[in-house]
């Protein structure tokens, strides 16, 4: 994962392509947790006492990837510098939704092509479009088992969906639909060792979550208040669309949203055997 440049930025700084090289490395380092996914869904369809034990042995390992999803997360610290990211990186991001002058895109050449529909949906990049985080959500049950996710939050996420390749759509929904989800079994065995190797994973994600919202609040929250400062008046209009997400979200609000849910989803010994 040392091994990897960007051909193209948009800034032409060092601090864009850590950016980027970021996400790329925590996508590349979770395609071990996507084969614990498959190795675990194998196991829970049969189910005994030896798949029990498997499982808890995927889900410590899967612990252990997350931590380091964590680290990788954190580590854009030490090549990107938030005011580089504020001020010269983070405006290319801005889609239709996400910007403050509520400016349409036009697409040259669209008009000569009647045949073509123009794009209605153009939400800049996001985190939301991250097709492992949202296999950890699914493959954790974090989405059906904890405190359900405002209207707003689920469409957005699934509106991200539409932003991934068609394989990875799948994949997901492959996931959404098994018939013997992670959890129930969990929930069912009356075994403290998978129960506790799935809370652990659990305690994991949402570590994950926190470092995010560390990163958004260095890279977005605290540079948009010294921008403010610099500014001496910004009208409450501006003001809010700074703390916009690209992908059109209020974003503080929405990353603390994922990050109670995923805290909600532990299971707790006494309601073992409780879930349906």
């Amino acid at each position: 994962m040392s091994n990897l440049r960007c051909q193209t930025l948009f800034s032409g700084t060092r601090d864009e392509e850590v950016f980027y090289l970021t996400s790329t490395r925590i996508e590349l380092r979770g395609v071990e947790a996507l084969e614990l996914m498959r190795a675990t869904m194998d196991e829970v369809f049969v189910g005994d006492a030896i798949a029990v034990r498997r499982i808890t042995a995927y889900l410590q390992a899967m612990s252990r990837i997350i931590q380091e999803l964590t680290g990788l997360l954190l580590g854009v610290k030490e090549g990107c510098d938030p005011d580089v990211f504020y001020r010269d990186i983070r405006p290319w991001f801005r889609g239709e939704d996400s910007d403050p002058g509520k400016r349409l895109w036009t697409f040259e050449g669209l008009e000569d092509h009647p045949e073509l529909e123009k794009p209605t949906e153009l939400s800049g990049p996001s985190a939301g479009q991250s097709p492992l985080i949202h296999a950890l959500d699914i493959f954790l049950g974090v989405d059906h088992y904890s405190n359900l996710p405002s209207a707003t939050e689920k469409g957005f996420l699934a509106r991200m969906q539409t932003y991934m390749s068609r394989h990875h759509r799948n994949f997901l929904h492959h996931l959404s639909v098994n018939p013997r989800p992670l959890r129930t079994l969990v929930s069912t065995a009356s075994n403290s060792a998978l129960l506790e190797a799935y809370n652990a994973a659990l305690q994991s994600l949402k570590k994950f979550r926190d470092a995010h919202m560390v990163i958004v609040t260095l890279y977005i929250v605290l540079p948009a208040k010294r921008a403010r400062v610099a500014a001496l008046q910004v009208d409450k209009e501006q003001d809010r669309a700074q703390l916009q997400g690209t992908g059109g979200t209020d974003l503080v609000n929405f990353l603390k949203g994922v990050r109670d849910r995923t805290a909600d989803a532990h299971i707790h010994p006494a309601k073992q055997n409780m879930e349906l």
